[in-house]
């Protein structure tokens, strides 16, 4: 598989380890991964500071984001401060960072964005994630103007819910390259 566009992946809360797709995505088709500097207590002022770094350095018109989970949140804010009309934006398993069960430690990244994205997205979701209830994800998708992919029960769509290679997630980013 040939991607004509720069991919950048954007892993959430912890990053992203060897086996989650994203990592696997990376090797295998040498996209960049952006390197926050706090993985674990992050802040999102920070974050988008440094995606907007990176989109600096490429064309943006030709970027797509590969965000997962707190990064589909970054993504949304970077948008909202530096309104870049970038390719677009594949955002995987968007973590409801205003939902009990969101993970303590992040600063800056409630409330989630709420507002239409400047440039094409995709936001795939899962009916069982742990992260975002269904709902939640779809009222994202609506408000960001995304197309919403429903994959069904594959819980937060990471290595722990059985996603490795990920061959349905590299079809739906090759409908953004396109």
């Amino acid at each position: 598989m040939h991607f004509q566009s720069t991919i950048l992946i954007l892993p959430g809360l912890g990053n992203s380890g060897p086996q989650h797709w994203q990592s696997i995505w990376e090797n295998k088709f040498n996209f960049n991964r952006i390197e926050q500097q706090d993985w674990e207590t992050p802040f999102c002022s920070d974050w988008i500071e440094t995606i907007n770094n990176e989109i600096k350095k490429h064309d943006a018109a030709k970027v797509i984001l590969v965000g997962h989970s707190l990064a589909c949140t970054t993504i949304a804010y970077w948008a909202y401060k530096f309104d870049i009309k970038i390719k677009g934006a594949l955002l995987v398993g968007p973590s409801d960072t205003e939902a009990d069960t969101y993970p303590p430690g992040t600063t800056g990244f409630k409330p989630v964005p709420l507002f239409n994205l400047p440039f094409k997205s995709i936001v795939v979701a899962s009916t069982n994630d742990y992260y975002v209830r269904y709902e939640r994800a779809k009222f994202f998708a609506d408000s960001w103007g995304s197309e919403l992919v429903n994959i069904g029960d594959a819980g937060h769509i990471n290595v722990s819910s059985g996603f490795g290679d990920w061959d349905e997630g590299l079809e739906i980013l090759k409908r953004l390259d396109s």
